[in-house]
């Protein structure tokens, strides 16, 4: 198991963010290894910030993630490991094409970051959502794309909530009604319902909620409106914020 992390080598503070790495075969014993990415280029100079890895059927890994550019626009680009037969990972590679995602009209250059884990779609697109807000109703953005490079933005986005406010490192995944077993993000059907998860900027928290999604039109529905993202379920109600999720 790769763990990637936000990391400040300068102390245990926000702040100068690259990605620590560790990796770890049991999640208990980890080993430390040296810093996957550091904030070296335009795009990502005031900070390496939150992304997600998406493995593609021949085993290429695609890594999306948010940079904070020299005049301080959130935009999203892409890296992938310089040496796949490597076990450990150690070299990554910058798109030399990044950013590959900037802010579209009408969304704040501060107000666009964290892409998730992308999933296929029945058209074999890679689908993936990114946190957003308007005014004070937080938003989930969704793109389409054949290569991680080139996207199309969709007019739908996946959902919102009105007073929720900015929306971070949100997640989007499916989870079997009839089975204990993980499944791979791009599961859907008639036995799954998604979770929708995001980290609101404004009360510090990480919400969640089940629901149904609805790949027609690119939309998703919490099964109780009463707790939607925002205003129901958190994951944790102790110090815990901005969570990334998994599949082992």
């Amino acid at each position: 198991l790769h763990f990637f992390y936000q990391y400040n080598p300068a102390g245990a503070v926000w702040g100068n963010i690259v990605w620590g790495h560790a990796v770890s075969k049991d999640l208990i014993r980890w080993k430390h290894l040296p810093i996957a990415m550091v904030a070296d280029r335009w795009y990502d100079f005031n900070g390496v910030w939150t992304g997600s890895a998406t493995i593609l059927p021949d085993g290429q890994i695609m890594m999306l993630y948010t940079g904070s550019t020299n005049e301080s626009v959130q935009v999203q680009n892409l890296a992938y490991p310089a040496n796949l037969s490597d076990p450990l990972l150690l070299e990554w590679v910058k798109y030399p094409g990044n950013p590959v995602l900037v802010p579209p009209p009408g969304i704040g250059k501060l107000d666009f970051r964290d892409p998730t884990t992308a999933w296929l779609t029945s058209e074999g697109k890679w689908r993936i959502t990114i946190g957003s807000k308007i005014n004070k109703t937080g938003i989930s953005l969704v793109y389409d794309t054949t290569d991680f490079k080139n996207y199309e933005l969709l007019s739908n986005i996946l959902h919102a909530v009105q007073g929720t406010g900015m929306w971070e490192c949100v997640d989007f995944y499916p989870v079997s009604v009839a089975e204990p077993n993980g499944l791979d993000t791009s599961t859907n059907g008639p036995s799954v319902k998604h979770v929708l998860k995001a980290s609101m900027d404004d009360d510090r928290n990480d919400y969640y909620t089940l629901g149904t999604y609805i790949e027609d039109n690119v939309t998703w529905v919490p099964d109780n409106p009463a707790i939607d993202v925002g205003i129901g379920l958190r994951y944790d109600y102790g110090r815990f914020y901005a969570s990334k999720t998994f599949l082992k």
